[in-house]
């Protein structure tokens, strides 16, 4: 028999490292995916999101057909410098807002048979 106590399962969590939802900063892995998103489409731009209590700042690109990604970015500093390197447009999304593309592609996406 086995005998378990109520906080064995907080314990161990605490032995593996941060849980999946963790706060973490955008590393190489979440900057080769941007390059290599927007590398793949026209007409991309940044919109930065600023850091919460949940995660850092991320940055989210959209292409010319609204299709969007998100991931961490580090700072608004790290994505003007991320826009600068891929001649991206980069923005502040507490200033200018999400574009309209990108909520119309998401929309369409809700629409799409299958979804």
């Amino acid at each position: 028999m086995v005998e378990v106590g109520i906080f064995d399962s907080l314990r161990r969590r605490g032995r593996r490292g941060p849980s999946a939802g963790a706060s973490r900063s955008g590393g190489q892995d979440d900057t080769r995916y941007l390059q290599e998103w927007a590398a793949a489409r026209r007409g991309v731009e940044a919109f930065v999101e600023p850091k919460t209590t949940v995660t850092d700042t991320t940055v989210v690109l959209v292409a010319h057909d609204g299709e969007w990604t998100r991931r961490r970015i580090g700072s608004f500093d790290a994505a003007q410098r991320f826009g600068h390197k891929n001649t991206i447009p980069v923005y502040e999304v507490a200033r200018v807002g999400y574009p309209q593309r990108m909520r119309d592609y998401t929309e369409r996406q809700k629409r799409r048979p299958g979804s």
